[in-house]
């Protein structure tokens, strides 16, 4: 977490994967791996830093950032995959807000800016592929946080 903006809290994690969905949909490892720091890996929950946890354990807000990461991810893949775009990298470094007014308290924006690198397609077409992932990922479907993708994309 970076020092307290004046309008609030912000929450920072990163979500990576690597493989080739060259081999298609059906085969392309879904494994990935999130990390939130400066939270230790366990899974172990408290509360954020501000509300008296510890901060090296993971907290829901970190949670809230890395399932809308995690989904866009997987999302992005899943269509990439479909549509024939073989995807060699996929680094995300998102952040969530929460801000200290209005009450209740509550995530307001999540920001995901996933670094993608991929061959099979135009960055044009990836753009796309990124859009569409977000239309359809659930969890960006399920919160009311306003949720924007800012992709950094390299075509090999």
């Amino acid at each position: 977490m970076s020092a307290d903006p004046p309008d609030g809290f912000r929450y920072h994690a990163r979500c990576s994967w690597r493989g080739s969905t060259g081999v298609g949909w059906e085969a392309y490892g879904r494994a990935h791996e999130a990390e939130a720091p400066p939270a230790a890996a366990a899974l172990t929950l408290t509360a954020a830093p501000e509300f008296g946890g510890d901060p090296t354990l993971l907290n829901p807000e970190q949670l809230l950032l890395l399932s809308a990461m995690s989904c866009q991810l997987l999302s992005f893949l899943a269509v990439a995959a479909r549509a024939r775009v073989d995807v060699l990298e996929y680094d995300d470094d998102g952040e969530a807000l929460m801000p200290e007014e209005p009450k209740p308290p509550r995530i307001t924006n999540i920001t995901l800016r996933p670094r993608i690198v991929a061959t099979g397609g135009t960055r044009e077409r990836i753009e796309h592929l990124v859009e569409v992932a977000h239309r359809n990922c659930f969890i960006a479907n399920s919160v009311n946080s306003e949720i924007s993708v800012e992709p950094t994309i390299e075509v090999r």
